[in-house]
Formats: structure tokens, sequence, C-alpha cells
């Protein structure tokens, strides 16, 4: 199956290190290609700063990176379909992890809100060395954790894709032709899924997504189950009624 999807529809690549983004996004854009959809694969402006530049970037030079990712992203779906291989999120997200620094978060996230299709691999690959960008296995799950609390918080759709090789890539391509079927079904029933001109009828976007689980039948259980989490660990203490300690479980 095909997806119909619309110049400017964004297919956004995000994850921890040394999940494949890189060749999940090449592939999604190769197939989308081959099947007649112009599509246009933004790489990930952090390994090409790193290259250039000989090593990692310092608190201050975050922002720019973030900025020159979303400018690529924008200006590429100005004229076709977008696979990319990250977003600004991840920048935010090592931002605030390494430096301590939130302040990116805003704008990342703003910018994501452009993106129809967020797909966040999985942890299920082993780690392997990749030079300057590769911090450790120990890193993954941290960076994980941050992307989906980011997600979550700012109400941002997104289904996580598992499997390996061949599977990896037809779990993702699932995903992508689940939002653009529900997004042609709105077209049809004349509802307009972005809110604007008649143009963007038909275009996924966060509106038109359903949350697939890789593990059961029920689409909407792993959002409800993280985003419950989260009220859970939000929710203030309970006052005690009682002075005696309770025995540990």
């Amino acid at each position: 199956m095909t997806p119909s999807l619309p110049i400017g529809c964004v297919i956004a690549v995000l994850g921890a290190e040394s999940t494949g983004k890189t060749e999940l996004a090449h592939a999604l854009a190769q197939r989308l290609n081959d099947r007649g959809i112009a599509t246009t694969l933004v790489g990930e402006y952090l390994r090409e700063w790193c290259d250039r530049e000989g090593r990692t970037p310092r608190p201050d030079e975050q922002a720019a990176i973030g900025d020159e990712q979303t400018r690529r992203i924008d200006d590429a779906a100005s004229r076709s379909v977008v696979v990319t291989d990250t977003t600004a999120v991840m920048t935010a997200v090592y931002s605030d992890m390494l430096f301590d620094d939130a302040s990116l978060f805003a704008s990342a996230l703003a910018a994501q809100r452009r993106c129809a299709i967020t797909l966040l691999t999985a942890l299920d690959l082993p780690w392997v060395a990749d030079g300057l960008q590769r911090d450790g296995p120990h890193v993954r799950e941290p960076v994980d954790t941050r992307v989906r609390a980011a997600l979550a918080g700012a109400n941002l759709p997104y289904t996580v894709v598992h499997g390996r090789g061949a599977e990896r890539i037809a779990n993702a391509w699932n995903a992508i032709n689940s939002v653009a079927e529900r997004a042609g079904d709105e077209g049809r029933d004349g509802r307009n899924v972005r809110g604007g001109s008649s143009e963007a009828r038909g275009r996924p976007t966060a509106s038109t997504w359903t949350w697939p689980c890789e593990k059961c039948s029920d689409p909407a259980c792993e959002h409800r189950l993280f985003t419950d989490l989260l009220a859970e660990r939000a929710a203030p203490l309970p006052t005690p009624v009682s002075t005696s300690i309770p025995k540990a479980r």
C-alpha cells in the first residue's frame, strides 16, 4: 500500500543514539521515491557539524544547530514530502540532559508541530560506537524517556517503531499508511484536518493520528499508559492519616 502524502508532509524520525534513525530515514525516503512520491531526505545537521568541527558542540552552540535542522526541514517541505533524520527536539533533549538547559524545548516543540508524522525508534537494537556523537549505551534510556516526556507534555503524537531490518521498516511503513489513511477519511468527510484552507484537506496531522501499540490490539494503550504514568508522577503525595510506618512490600 502506498500512502497519499501531499507536498509539505514531514515524517520525522526521532530516537536515542544507535537506534537506527538514519538507516530507517534513508529506507523510508527511498521507498517513497520508488513509489512515485517526490521525497527529500533531510540528514542530521549535528553529524555534519561534528564532522566539520572535529568536536561536539558547546552549550552556547546548541540553539544554532537546532535552528539549522529546522530551517532545512522547512526548506525541503516547501517543495516535496520530507523524511527527516531527527529534528530540533533531539537537540533540545541533549541540551537539557548534558547542560541542564531546557530553553530550547519551546522552539523545538513548536517546529515539531509542523511534522505530520513522528516515528520514535525503539531501544531494541544493539548499541554501536560511531565517532563523536555516541556517548554509550547507558544514555539511551534516559534520552528515550526525555523524548517521550517532551512529546507527551506538548500533546504531540508519535508511534514507536520496533523490530530489526526489514521488520522495522515495515512497521514504520504501516504507521505512515495508518496516518495517511485516516487523514484521507477525514478529508472525504469534508473536515479540514489542518483547520485552515481547503488545500490542507487530507493531509496527515496530529489530529488524525492513531496510537498503534506493538504489544496488543488496543491502539490507545501505549499513549494512555504513558500519559497516566506522567500524571501519576506529577500528582501530589496524599496527606498521611497515620504516623505509623507502613511495612515494606
